[in-house]
């Protein structure tokens, strides 16, 4: 399997380089300067140079990017909707390193974590940023694309326990009603999608045990 990771430098781009690496996938890191990941092939790109040409022939390609700055939260939405552009109509895969503030809090999907009262203002340009470009992407039956949320509660430094629960598009906690994981076992369930393809043209999330 061809795998590309896209804003690989990140720190979920690192860590999913090195499981898909670790698991013996054929893996490119695709980044702006050196290239600082376990990939042993680099594509040296801005996600918004990237052609068609660039990804052709991976069987999938993992977006990492993400962005902090509340003043360019638009970028979200351009460079996941410019890598569409460039994979519509070919049979890779595009994953997307998702947002929790999209995820629904009834089952009505109405409500999404970030339209709660209580959600921190400092991280609501992120969530608003994320789900608009969540909400292009549901628009596309043109990409096999695929959404990955973390739980609420995305840790940094978490210790990789090799165990995750799988969920879909509603806030869920588990059975010591945590909605937590760390960014190892994210990357974990991230890779075990690319590998299985099973959740074309949907949403999931994942939690800790």
């Amino acid at each position: 399997m061809k795998l590309a990771v896209v804003a690989a430098n990140g720190k979920s781009g690192r860590l999913i380089v090195k499981e898909a690496v670790a698991r013996g996938l054929d893996v490119t890191a695709v980044v702006r300067g050196e290239n600082e990941t376990e990939a042993l092939h680099t594509l040296k790109k801005d996600i918004m140079d990237l052609t068609k040409e660039d990804l052709a022939g991976f069987d999938v390609v993992i977006d990492a990017f993400g962005i902090w700055d509340p003043n360019k939260m638009d970028q979200h939405s351009a460079t996941l909707g410019h890598l569409s552009d460039i994979l519509s109509g070919s049979k890779t895969r595009l994953l997307v390193v998702g947002g929790a503030g999209s995820l629904y809090v009834d089952k009505d999907h109405k409500t999404m974590i970030s339209d709660l009262p209580d959600f921190s203002e400092a991280y609501l340009p992120t969530a608003v940023g994320m789900k608009n470009s969540l909400n292009a992407l549901r628009k596309r039956d043109d990409v096999r694309w695929t959404y990955v949320s973390p739980a609420a509660e995305f840790i940094a430094d978490g210790e990789r326990t090799g165990k995750y629960i799988l969920a879909g598009e509603e806030f869920t906690t588990n059975e010591k009603g945590e909605s937590k994981i760390s960014y190892a076992d994210y990357t974990l369930a991230m890779v075990d999608e690319a590998v299985s393809g099973s959740h074309i043209h949907q949403r999931i999330s994942v939690l800790g045990k």
